[in-house]
């Protein structure tokens, strides 16, 4: 058995006060060593060699550590309502949960945190570009737990990046029970692939925003800009505009006429259809119809967040009816697809898979259940 499934073993159950005490301490080792995270970062940063927004996603500096305190106090306060027994049915860990994940080391705390705070051992992994910020992480994340009286174990983190490692936790179905990958689709599509553990899949963003004839040009606007510029690589941001070829000039004009320092792309070339262009590109495609918009969504579409800007309600309900993904926003920025937002409670990931859960991953999908039958003698023959 590893580390991890020994600290699974011995772990408290859910609702057990010493997880509350978790997030206590960890914000407060974060605050402490805040300092010494950001060294590490700046060292990350300088050896990293990205550029541009992947650079942007990268880099950590003092805001996020006011999002990660803030996080930390929502899931403490989320944690009496999602592991309390439910009449027939009481609260129990998933057990070991793997995390495969790049270039965002704020994942390596919400890892540390969300699945720990309801009595899963988790393992993170996180890509080579984040080494030395995540051993800092993993640091604090591990004494936090130590402090608060948990199992040794119940928090580690990965730091030899040969990929056989990877490889050979995947094999790991024994002991791992399940597998939490947030990154690219070919990250995605490898874990899926290569290993038998149940995944619970945190797919690319690959988002549409369909504008009907029927739309408020100004409205249309508005919701791509937004459901763009604040979060370029984020996984619910969109990347291409289909719009209805009838509104098509005039949504043109009003994207140009709106532009300042982000490009709006119309010459689409053939891999420009399916794709995450990670940086502070919309692109354009006109098509002739809601159901020409519904078949190039389901060709192209990653199952994450498509949006519809109509005032045509027989549009929107053929729209909602006949896409199929993990949010369907109507009239709004499609970053609207986000656990609190959605007054669902802080978030792990959004799942694009079909089982289990889908759409934001929050405390109570790394839970399960057992059933508590009070026989009082009752036999079934």
């Amino acid at each position: 058995m590893t580390r991890a499934g020994q600290a699974r073993a011995a772990a408290p159950p859910p609702g057990d006060p010493r997880y509350a005490d978790y997030c206590s301490e960890l914000a407060i080792g974060l605050a402490k060593d805040w300092s010494r995270v950001l060294d590490a970062n700046a060292a990350d940063v300088a050896d990293s060699g990205l550029e541009g927004e992947l650079l942007d996603r990268l880099t950590l500096a003092q805001r996020h550590l006011d999002v990660l305190l803030k996080l930390a106090d929502d899931v403490r306060g989320e944690l009496p309502r999602v592991t309390a027994r439910a009449g027939n049915r009481i609260a129990k860990p998933l057990g070991v949960v793997l995390m495969i994940y790049e270039a965002r080391p704020t994942v390596t705390i919400e890892g540390a945190l969300l699945p720990v705070a309801v009595g899963n051992a988790v393992i993170l992994r996180g890509g080579k570009e984040m080494a030395q910020t995540n051993a800092e992480l993993g640091r604090i994340a591990a004494e936090a737990a130590a402090r608060a009286g948990l199992p040794d174990g119940m928090v580690q983190v990965v730091t030899d990046h040969d990929r056989r490692v990877v490889r050979e936790l995947l094999k790991r179905h024994d002991v791992i029970d399940a597998l939490i990958p947030r990154g690219s689709p070919s990250l995605i599509d490898y874990c899926l692939s290569a290993s038998t553990i149940p995944v619970i899949a945190s797919g690319g963003g690959v988002n549409h925003l369909y504008v009907d004839a029927s739309a408020d040009v100004a409205l249309a606007v508005a919701i791509a800009l937004d459901s763009k510029l604040p979060e370029p690589t984020a996984c619910n941001t969109l990347e291409m505009v289909l719009a209805h070829e009838d509104i098509a000039p005039a949504l043109i004009e009003a994207l140009e006429a709106a532009r300042d320092g982000w490009a709006l792309k119309l010459d689409l070339d053939a891999h420009d259809h399916g794709r995450e262009f990670l940086d502070r590109t919309i692109a354009l495609h006109r098509v002739s119809s809601v159901d020409d918009a519904v078949a190039h969504i389901r060709r192209y579409g990653s199952g994450h967040t498509e949006g519809i800007v109509a005032s045509d309600r027989a549009v929107v309900t053929r729209f909602l009816n006949t896409v199929d993904a993990a949010a369907l926003v109507v009239n709004g920025s499609l970053r609207l697809h986000d656990g609190p937002t959605m007054a669902l409670g802080p978030e792990l990931s959004i799942s694009t898979g079909r089982l289990h859960v889908r759409g934001p991953v929050g405390l109570s999908a790394l839970l399960t259940y057992s059933w508590v039958i009070e026989g009082e003698g009752a036999l079934r023959g």
